[in-house]
């Protein structure tokens, strides 16, 4: 029952993806990308990390997809128009998946081969805290606030006409 549900959020998951880039609206876009993200969260619930799959919800496809559809309305961006010869988009997107999906076989590949071991898997809140906030993380960890300082910065400049 897990594979058949794992299989069918991944269905789900890339054809979703699929959407994203296929819509001419940047709307349906980001409500395609919302999809797209719990329906992962429903893989890491599968895979037996229960936290991760609850960020993933509400960070992403809440805070964040808020964030994005917020910033659609302020810009007002208009449908996309047609392009007259769009292949050489379309031959880089599936460049693109090709090499995805290469870099996510030879994943599989390393977890088979046991060199990042399945049994040693700990997706607890107590371990993930513990790992994010050690002292080998702590720099990492303060250089995403300052990024996401600098980018709500860099968007209320943009928003404002006049300083």
């Amino acid at each position: 029952m897990d594979a058949l549900l794992f299989y069918a959020f991944a269905l789900l998951a890339v054809v979703s993806a699929l959407l994203v880039i296929a819509q001419k609206n940047p709307v349906y876009s980001a409500f395609a990308l919302i999809v797209t993200l719990c329906s992962l969260a429903g893989i890491f619930g599968l895979l037996g990390s229960p936290f991760i799959a609850v960020l993933q919800v509400i960070v992403y496809a809440g805070a964040i997809m808020v964030l994005f559809l917020f910033v659609l309305m302020l810009l007002n961006v208009k449908r996309e128009q047609d392009a007259p010869a769009p292949g050489g988009r379309t031959l880089a997107g599936v460049a693109l998946a090709l090499v995805t999906l290469l870099v996510l076989q030879a994943g599989t590949v390393l977890v088979r081969v046991r060199l990042l071991p399945a049994a040693e898997f700990d997706a607890s809140t107590r371990k993930m805290a513990e790992t994010l906030f050690s002292a080998h993380f702590v720099y990492a960890f303060e250089a995403t606030s300052v990024l996401i300082l600098a980018a709500l910065v860099g968007a209320l400049v943009l928003a404002k006409k006049e300083l």
